[in-house]
């Protein structure tokens, strides 16, 4: 047999398209040409394909070898075809049976020992393959991610030499059954934060209904240590979540790592990040921090010090919960429903308003220094805060407010609250929603009728006001909102009266 097809995964954003591996051995001057748009990493599977194949012990045969991955208008990336094009060639050479290739999907790099290295994407490419009804023969250190799949069957590989004993039922390999479990360590306690009890209550709003947050205040007025300890109030992952959180994170660079298994992500990019650094990109699109933060936690510190048009680009994904990501070529699209947090100083010197009197920054640098967050941005930001420098008395207090497995108890209940009236948090609901679940008392929309005339709040301030006010009411447990909960969501509009 001269012919030999196998199958593989390509990946396209967050989806994984069918690739299929079709190797042929003609008689003519010994070649090697693989065709199919591969890119460089493609391309240099020949050199790394041979090496392994002789070390392994096969024979490399001396003819004219021809691989096509196909479909052709598909640009294929990364050493995964690896290990289907040298199962292809040994396929086709005769070396091992070709029977039942077509039962599985393949996917791996070869290193020229013929040891199998570990790929990105694995989780998306798994998904497809139970779509497809086959099997998934993967490295070994792939194995427990690509298992985490319901309904997965997963094999893992060390060698090429395992697999083929496997392909011709010599030694089985060993089927990946064992998930991991939440056994990750403990966020950081809420406990930690000396003072801040405002902060804190709008923390816990911010958990309960998913919605975005910025901090103003001094430096060590603990903005940080606030935000780091948001994931350990947020309740647990869903199986749903937990999937595809882990997913975008195994599209990323650097994969992911299972022990993170159901733990919401926190993701604190530096103030010098490009645009495509938190929205994505490349000729062959990634996931960046805002997908990688995908159901967790988006932190920007010293958020003025990002560069304008860098900040710009999370409105869009705010609203939407989404992000494409447009070439030339090619469109990619990654979920991006997340929760921002930023943090930021009241002025240039950071010391507007403190107990010191250390400022003295004139009115018009305080304006251009806050003038580089765009009003259209801060609009989109649901709760906007104000967290002063912590007065020394209080420093040396002991047990200050309620731990984070408290806040996190009234959390659950607040969001159980949320599903069961509307299948989603309070911060994601769309305008016909508002009107129905956000319905007010007469006293209730006076007082809101009266912040809107003195506040300037605009169409969207307005609705986000709502939404607060719901996730208030939702914390107290109660189905009316009253003038009491849209006062408290009122004062988190801090920006709305600069």
């Amino acid at each position: 047999m001269s012919l030999a097809v196998l199958y593989s995964r390509s990946l396209s954003g967050m989806d994984a398209p069918l690739v299929t591996v079709e190797v042929h051995l003609a008689n003519g001057l010994p070649s090697f040409t693989i065709v199919g748009l591969p890119e460089a990493e493609v391309k240099e599977a020949k050199d790394r394909v041979r090496a392994a194949l002789q070390n392994a012990h096969f024979e490399f045969p001396a003819r004219r070898i021809t691989v096509n991955l196909a479909p052709a208008d598909l640009p294929k990336e990364s050493g995964r075809f690896d290990l289907p094009i040298a199962l292809g060639i040994l396929a086709a050479s005769g070396q091992i049976p070709a029977d039942h290739l077509g039962e599985y999907e393949f996917a791996g790099e070869l290193a020229l020992t013929g040891e199998l290295r570990a790929i990105r994407g694995t989780l998306a490419m798994m998904c497809g393959a139970i779509r497809d009804g086959r099997a998934f023969v993967v490295p070994r250190e792939n194995g427990a991610e690509a298992a985490l799949v319901d309904g997965a069957q997963v094999y893992a590989a060390q060698t090429l030499l395992d697999v083929c004993a496997h392909l011709a039922g010599r030694e089985r390999l060993p089927l990946c059954t064992d998930k991991p479990r939440a056994g990750h360590e403990p966020y950081p306690d809420l406990l930690d934060v000396k003072g801040q009890a405002q902060a804190k209550r709008a923390l816990e709003i911010a958990a309960a209904g998913g919605h975005s947050l910025i901090m103003v205040g001094p430096p060590g007025s603990g903005k940080t240590m606030l935000a780091m300890r948001l994931p350990g109030i947020l309740p647990p992952m869903t199986q749903e979540e937990a999937l595809a959180s882990a997913a975008l994170q195994s599209l990323g660079s650097s994969g992911f790592d299972v022990r993170n298994w159901r733990r919401r992500p926190f993701r604190a990019p530096h103030h010098t990040a490009s645009g495509v650094a938190l929205v994505g990109g490349g000729s062959q699109p990634r996931p960046g921090e805002i997908s990688m933060a995908m159901h967790g936690v988006l932190f920007l510190d010293e958020l003025p010090e990002f560069d304008r048009r860098v900040l710009e680009v999370l409105r869009e994904p705010l609203e939407s919960g989404r992000i494409i990501v447009s070439r030339a070529a090619r469109q990619a699209e990654f979920p991006a429903q997340f929760q921002l947090v930023a943090a930021m100083n009241p002025c240039m010197c950071g010391f507007l308003g403190h107990y010191s009197g250390r400022c003295r920054c004139t009115p018009d640098q305080v304006l251009r220094y806050r003038g580089k967050i765009s009003g259209p941005l801060l609009d989109r930001i649901d709760i906007q805060i104000e967290v002063p420098a912590v007065a020394p008395d209080d420093l040396s207090r002991v047990g200050n407010g309620d731990s984070s497995s408290v806040i996190r108890a009234r959390v659950e209940q607040s969001r159980a609250i949320m599903v069961a009236r509307q299948k989603k948090e309070n911060a994601r609901l769309t305008t016909r929603e508002i009107d129905k679940h956000c319905a007010l008392d007469e006293k209730a929309a006076t007082l809101l009728r009266q912040a809107i005339s003195r506040l300037g709040l605009s169409a969207r301030g307005y609705h986000r006001i709502l939404k607060i006010a719901r996730t208030i009411a939702d914390l107290a447990g109660v189905d009316a909102i009253t003038d009491a909960h849209v006062a408290e969501a009122i004062q988190y509009r801090r920006f709305d009266r600069a």
